[in-house]
């Protein structure tokens, strides 16, 4: 008796996978991986720096020119085209280009970086002999202030997600305090492993960019809402999962990454605000960053130590929230000074006044 013949395999549903395109570089890849190794990039700056390339190299591929082989002038006129116009300076002028909408002078800055980078690691490992990237000019970058929140608003959003208890409240609490008690990045907080957690409860070991550690230390007002919400926290894990197999300080069932995603926290910040009757425009994680910086220094805080809580490489990163609060400080005087409104008053005219006489 013949067998009958094994029933073909079912044909999978949906669209099939795209083909990756070639890579635009065949050192490419040698260069991002290096990149991860050796410099310790993070994942999210070797996909920008991917994506900065590839996208230099398909502009240059349409001019007949390799990626390898792209001169200064090939290099400036990509980055003059970025900006709105072949012409335009490297300042991104707001004009329209041929690359669609034009690209703003951080955006070229980041490019120009990239390409810096990949024609210095060429010339490094002797695939080049000159570095094109290297007369080109930095674009000009203002240094808009950063955006901060209140202290009272602050304290109004801290209320506003105690007053919703359970899990979910206790959980917003504890994210909320440790960020501001901390000024983490928005990514050390929500990847923030149980073991982070000093034994004495007073601080965290945070790993930052590169790889680097920080001690940062604990506000009893955070360290109060850790202790409400860790007996909590397995509300968010995968059920049936142990504790121990789940390492992260905020786990999420949902997320692949098995923790809280930047993108939701950034979700639970702006229905917060709402709720706390704050313009959710104003509110995001870096914003929370900017405030504990910002008001560190109002009650007298040094720059160095502010500095190493957000581990900044370069102090002069950090020195931008003095701008803020002497800003902040010159309106106070400005307000409440005695002399200073007749002062003001006086300059068109002289200073003849009893107290200046």
């Amino acid at each position: 008796m013949t067998k009958p013949p094994a029933a073909a395999p079912a044909k999978r549903r949906g669209r099939p996978a795209k083909p990756r395109p070639p890579p635009v570089s065949p050192h490419l890849d040698a260069f991002l991986d290096m990149l991860t190794a050796e410099r310790g990039a993070a994942a999210n700056t070797r996909m920008a720096y991917e994506r900065d390339l590839t996208d230099l190299g398909r502009w240059l591929i349409q001019r007949g020119t390799p990626l390898d082989r792209a001169g200064t002038d090939d290099l400036r006129a990509y980055l003059a085209a970025q900006s709105g116009s072949p012409d335009a300076p490297l300042s991104g002028r707001k004009a329209q280009g041929d690359g669609g909408d034009p690209a703003s002078p951080r955006t070229l800055a980041r490019r120009l970086s990239a390409m810096r980078q990949f024609f210095r690691f060429l010339v490094s490992e002797g695939l080049r002999v000159d570095d094109p990237a290297s007369a080109l000019d930095s674009p000009k970058l203002g240094r808009p202030l950063p955006k901060i929140l209140t202290e009272a608003e602050v304290g109004a959003m801290i209320a506003t997600a105690e007053a919703r208890g359970g899990p979910e409240g206790l959980r917003l609490v504890a994210l909320l305090e440790v960020l501001y008690a901390t000024g983490l990045r928005v990514s050390e907080l929500v990847g923030l492993p149980m073991t982070a957690i000093l034994r004495d409860g007073r601080g965290l070991v945070v790993r930052g960019k590169g790889g680097k550690e920080r001690l940062v230390p604990l506000s009893d007002p955070a360290l109060a809402a850790l202790v409400a919400y860790l007996p909590l926290r397995g509300h968010f894990m995968v059920p049936g999962r142990e504790a121990a197999q789940t390492p992260f300080l905020f786990p999420s069932r949902s997320s692949t990454d098995g923790h809280l995603t930047r993108q939701r926290f950034a979700q639970l910040l702006k229905d917060l605000a709402l709720a706390a009757n704050i313009d959710p425009d104003k509110v995001s994680p870096h914003v929370l960053r900017h405030a504990f910086a910002t008001h560190l220094l109002d009650h007298g805080a040094d720059l160095r130590s502010v500095q190493k809580m957000l581990g900044h490489a370069d102090i002069a990163t950090t020195q931008i929230y003095t701008h803020v609060v002497t800003e902040r400080l010159r309106a106070v005087m400005q307000e409440h000074h005695p002399l200073a409104r007749r002062v003001v008053g006086a300059v068109g005219g002289g200073f003849d006044t009893d107290e200046h006489r």
